[in-house]
């Protein structure tokens, strides 16, 4: 078993959530007479709009506006794009509706038993097309076409090579591919998407106001902004201290933010919508599903020298920004935790009769570890070995890093054997294995699986530009970054505000930020106040802000401590004055301010403070009296794609390793996870406890999308898994299955606390993991394994395919 662990400071975020007092939008009520919209969705994954009649819903008492595709393309624009593709994308259908849930008209009321009236009296005329739903089907050439002005159903495609692959695979004595399918699956948030909209006409043209759910990332402002027709600068977004959760799937309420603007300009009113469940399950955003083929050059001992991948992301029907970011934020980590020296990856998009997709928790490294630790237990099986010692022949090595990867990453630090061994001692895995061979002697179904993962953090927004290719990206114009904002100020009574520059999503940024700033500045926690609001007219904030890509940790807390360093220099100006004291001789501690060398000679942190907002003219000549530091960390290390299409995808890079036993019944096929053994190295540790809670809610998301969760859609579109009772989340009961958790510390040398992300991981690990434990226990029965979900009735089909009957 692992060493008990201390546990960090309590969150500070709890006691509000507990006793009902969370700031959640729709508690909210910031504009007074704010109106009340409902969305008319289409009922067809695929058809023409022929006609909309909309006098009847005009009419209705109580009504304000009803919008419909008329309006929508008199005012906005289409989103602007990641890449140059022929699918413009506005946020309702305005020729063809291409997905079931699709905004066609919204209906705008005095309260939404009015709307809900009104929106009945829509009518709506469709021609309905042909669909396609399957992602091998919207690449024939004689699918369906969602677009008219395109091609075909393939939104982008571009093939990368490092290194001499051909040459490579010519001279391994063995080739091992696999074919893998991983499904499409959300993160359910408690409280669904919510948007108050503020259209206002003044004189320099006009502005709109937006409070949302939304934690970012705000490149999405500028997006956003571009389908209003109006400058960044005249969009306002704020967001609230609780949004519900999000795991990423929030960042897709942008579309919503344009279309109540648009309704609250016809209403002259601000406008309120709140999505319920059914929309939510129907038509929000979920994680997008993948084909993939991964083929191996493989020598007799397992080691792997060469490596393809073939990468089909179904994004739905519409390539919707931040898209195609699935199939690169893994870019720079495609080769995971392994020596591999020669890439070739193609990456492609297909759009298709489905909902669009975008972030979800751990976003392209679920489907990315799906298919590469897949291949590495078919490895193991092809070459009779142990998978276990073929990812020991094939980590890399501690005194390797910091490591570049073909395609651009530059692994900052780690000790990945370490790691993984500690992860099998914990498991006790040669007795593993025997139990295993005794539990097949008496026909028992025993598997044991395991994943070792890069996990990346802080992500680099420039991977992006890999999308288009070398000769279409303007020069001078590339995009890059992995910058963080915070705002720290003190009062004359040495209370010391922090103002954050992410927004999130339950993870405890408050509690950490407040204990980040009262170490470094030697305060008590009690003088440290931390604000998590988002404003973007007074919130300091760029492009690559927001809670996504494990990115607090790492950055923010490098600004915090940057800002922190300011306010730290003035107060020492301060306090040598009051002690008559070279300021390079004091420190902060213990609430003072006091010589290193004569620590009874000290003064109160809060005198100091005073002493600059009372007394300014004491201070030494030219020195400002600021107690007020803004800081934005930006990593040198985040470079734009280069003109080879290398990119460090991440700053950070982390890694997990993971063991998994389960039993299937043979009756019931139903699969029971006895054990997971998993091992984290995040960097330095911040807080225990916030740390244990992230990677327990990541096991448990990631659960449910190896056994469970799957948004399925019939041949038609229609989506089949629309409400809880088909769509399968895990519940507490069966999220606790026993668990070792345990830590190796590798810090970073390139933040300030030498902390990574951690918020992802087990959510790209697990689910691969349990798929091999899955293979493994099947394996005598000859079924293979290459898709997700595995719940019994998956199982069942399988066994019968295997069967023949």
């Amino acid at each position: 078993m692992s060493t008990p662990k201390k546990a960090g400071p309590s969150r500070i975020e709890d006691a509000a959530l507990l006793t009902g007092q969370g700031r959640f939008l729709d508690d909210m009520d910031p504009l007074p007479g704010t109106l009340v919209a409902t969305v008319v969705r289409s009922p067809h994954a695929h058809a023409r709009i022929t006609g909309v009649h909309l006098d009847a819903a005009r009419s209705h008492p109580g009504v304000a506006a009803v919008i419909g595709p008329d309006e929508v393309l008199a005012t906005l624009r289409p989103f602007p794009l990641s890449v140059k593709a022929p699918t413009p994308y506005y946020p309702t259908a305005t020729d063809k509706t291409r997905f079931v849930g699709e905004p066609v008209v919204v209906v705008v009321a005095a309260d939404r038993y009015s709307a809900e009236d009104a929106a009945e009296l829509v009518e709506i005329e469709y021609e309905v097309l042909p669909a396609v739903v399957r992602t091998d089907q919207a690449l024939e050439d004689d699918a369906p076409r969602l677009h008219d002005q395109a091609d075909s159903n393939v939104a982008t495609d571009r093939t990368f090579t490092f290194g001499e692959v051909d040459a490579a695979f010519d001279r391994a004595p063995h080739t091992v591919t696999g074919r893998y399918s991983f499904p499409r699956y959300s993160s359910m948030p408690m409280e669904c998407y919510s948007v108050v909209a503020d259209w206002q006409d003044r004189a320099d043209g006009p502005e709109v106001t937006a409070w949302s759910n939304f934690h970012g990332p705000f490149s999405m402002a500028p997006v956003v902004a571009g389908c209003l027709g109006i400058p960044t600068s005249s969009l306002r977004l704020v967001v609230p201290a609780d949004i519900g959760g999000s795991f990423g799937i929030k960042s897709a309420v942008y579309p919503y933010i344009a279309l109540m603007a648009l309704a609250s300009k016809h209403a002259g009113r601000p406008v309120r919508w709140t999505e319920d469940r059914l929309e939510h399950l129907q038509a929000s955003s979920s994680g997008s599903d993948r084909l993939m083929t991964f083929s191996a050059a493989v020598d007799a001992d397992g080691v792997v020298s060469a490596l393809r991948v073939d990468l089909v992301d179904n994004v739905g029907a519409y390539l919707r920004p931040p898209e195609p970011s699935t199939l690169y934020r893994c870019f720079g980590n495609i080769t995971g935790a392994y020596r591999i020296d020669e890439v070739e990856i193609r990456a492609r998009a297909v759009v298709t009769n489905k909902a669009p997709t975008g972030l979800n928790r751990g976003f392209g490294g679920q489907q990315l570890y799906f298919g590469l630790e897949r291949l590495i237990d078919d490895i193991a099986a092809e070459l009779g070995l142990d998978p276990a010692d073929v990812r020991r022949r094939n980590l890399l090595n501690a005194d390797q890093f910091p490591h570049a990867t073909p395609s651009g990453g530059i692994y900052d630090s780690g000790d990945y054997h370490r790691a993984f061994e500690l992860a099998l001692e914990n498991v006790d895995y040669d007795r593993l294995r025997k139990e295993q061979a005794v539990a097949r002697e008496n026909g028992e179904w025993m598997g044991i699986g395991m994943a070792t993962i890069v996990d990346p953090s802080a992500t680099n927004i420039g991977y992006v530009g890999l999308a288009t290719p070398v000769q279409d990206r303007t020069a001078k114009r590339g995009k890059s970054g992995s910058t963080e904002h915070v705002r720290i100020s003190v009062d004359l009574q040495g209370v010391v505000s922090v103002l954050l520059g992410t927004v999130p999503q339950g993870q405890g940024h408050a509690t950490v930020a407040r204990d980040v700033v009262a170490q470094h500045l030697g305060l008590p926690v009690e003088q440290v106040r931390p604000r998590v609001e988002m404003d973007t007219a007074s919130t300091p904030w760029t492009i690559s802000s927001g809670s996504y890509s494990s990115r607090f940790a790492p950055l923010l807390t490098s600004a915090l401590l940057e800002a922190a360093d300011g306010i730290a220099a003035t107060i020492k100006l301060a306090a040598g004055v009051l002690l008559e004291a070279d300021p390079d001789s004091l420190e902060l501690a213990d609430g003072h301010v006091r010589v290193i060398e004569d620590p009874d000679r000290s003064v109160a942190f809060r005198h100091a403070a005073g002493l600059v907002h009372w007394d300014p003219g004491s201070l030494p000549e030219g020195v400002s009296a600021r107690l007020y530091e803004e800081a934005a960390f930006t990593p040198p290390q985040s470079k734009a794609a280069s003109r080879t299409d290398q990119i460090n995808s991440s700053l950070c890079y982390g890694f997990v390793a993971e063991v998994v036993v389960v039993r299937i019944d043979p009756e019931t096929m139903r699969v029971s996870v006895e054990n997971v053994s998993s091992v984290h190295d995040a960097g330095t540790i911040l807080n225990q406890t916030l740390l244990d809670g992230q990677i327990h809610g990541a096991l448990a998301q990631a659960l449910g999308g190896a056994l469970y969760e799957e948004m399925t859609y019939s041949d038609a579109g229609q989506p089949t898994a629309g409400t809880f009772m088909d769509y399968l989340c895990p519940t507490s009961a069966e999220s606790c299955f026993p668990l070792i958790s345990d830590h190796v510390v590798t810090p970073s040398p390139l933040t300030r606390l030498g902390a990574k992300g951690s918020g992802e991981g087990s959510s790209m690990s697990l689910p691969v993991a349990i798929a091999n434990a899955v293979a493994d226990a099947l394996a005598p029965q000859g079924i293979a394994i290459s898709s997700l979900p595995l719940h019994g009735n998956v199982l069942h089909q399988l066994l019968h395919q295997t069967k023949g009957t």
